[in-house]
């Protein structure tokens, strides 16, 4: 019996041993890695040989090719690791820079929206997790890696661990949750599909988590079914759920805490798209009292 071993080269070594010494999360070490993979893809070359003025033309050949601002970014934070922590070199990217990458406001769905969503999903798995992005703000990962002991009816709130940034919190349990959440663990204990204390998604196999390419494709297949014809993807449950929250005054640094957001300007941004608080605030020019024209 023969065994294919992939050959992992010193330097790459080295800096996969930088990140995992400083704990980054699995998904941020493959996307620094693919940087550097991608210059030297580009240079033809080991990486580690490229010159300022190398890096320079990666970046031109980078924007030349229609890559986003947002990716050519993370490409400079991927390669900024690189050089100035596994090779030590603080000058090698002097001549690279970030570019500003504009803001788009998200498309919200109404309350009506996603009443006719979660409706719309008769899978009652695929509900009560669409139903938990929702009604407490959780992103796609944090709702598949929830487990059944995340989940405490005492105190209403969902234990959030290792969210994004590798922080923990509590996010809100609403009694409406709640009741769905119960009905699915019921339904899913009597078919054997949950084990005890486990995924409270559980994937095709109960001992690994639901992923979160099927519960997005769980949210296309809904969005469909009910109608809907904004563009809309599963973050934007947890879009819905922050602007909804202001649209009822709820407190925003309240909101931001909820989220998980480090900077309140995040949080900020649904200020921006909650037409209810809009709709509520009264134009200056409302209280002054013209003369009719003429």
């Amino acid at each position: 019996m023969t065994q294919s071993t992939q050959t992992i080269s010193p330097l790459r070594q080295r800096m996969i041993d930088d990140m995992t010494q400083r704990k980054l999360n699995p998904k941020t070490q493959e996307a620094y890695l693919r940087s550097v993979i991608k210059l030297s893809r580009f240079l033809h070359r080991s990486p580690d040989t490229a010159s300022a003025d190398d890096l320079r033309q990666f970046q031109l050949h980078l924007a030349q090719n229609g890559i986003s601002n947002k990716t050519i970014n993370a490409t400079i934070t991927g390669l900024r690791f690189f050089f100035e922590t596994t090779l030590d070199d603080h000058q090698a990217l002097r001549k690279m820079s970030t570019v500003r990458d504009p803001r788009t406001l998200p498309v919200i769905l109404s309350p009506d929206e996603v009443k006719r969503l979660l409706e719309a999903t008769t899978n009652l798995k695929y509900k009560a997790a669409l139903a938990t992005a929702y009604g407490a703000g959780l992103r796609a990962s944090e709702v598949t890696h929830l487990k059944v002991t995340d989940i405490d009816s005492q105190r209403m709130v969902i234990r959030v661990e290792q969210g994004k940034g590798s922080k923990d919190r509590n996010a809100i349990l609403s009694p409406a949750l709640l009741a769905l959440l119960r009905d699915w663990w019921r339904t899913a204990q009597a078919q054997r599909r949950m084990l005890k204390g486990g995924w409270l998604f559980p994937g095709q196999n109960p001992v690994n988590p639901l992923s979160t390419r099927q519960l997005r494709r769980a949210m296309d297949a809904s969005v469909k079914l009910a109608g809907l014809d904004k563009h809309v993807s599963l973050h934007s449950l947890r879009h819905a759920f922050a602007t909804h929250l202001l649209e009822q005054g709820i407190d925003i640094r309240l909101i931001q805490v909820l989220l998980g957001h480090k900077k309140l300007e995040t949080t900020a941004m649904y200020s921006q798209v909650a037409t209810r608080t809009l709709r509520d605030t009264h134009s200056p020019l409302d209280a002054l009292t013209l003369d009719p024209p003429g």
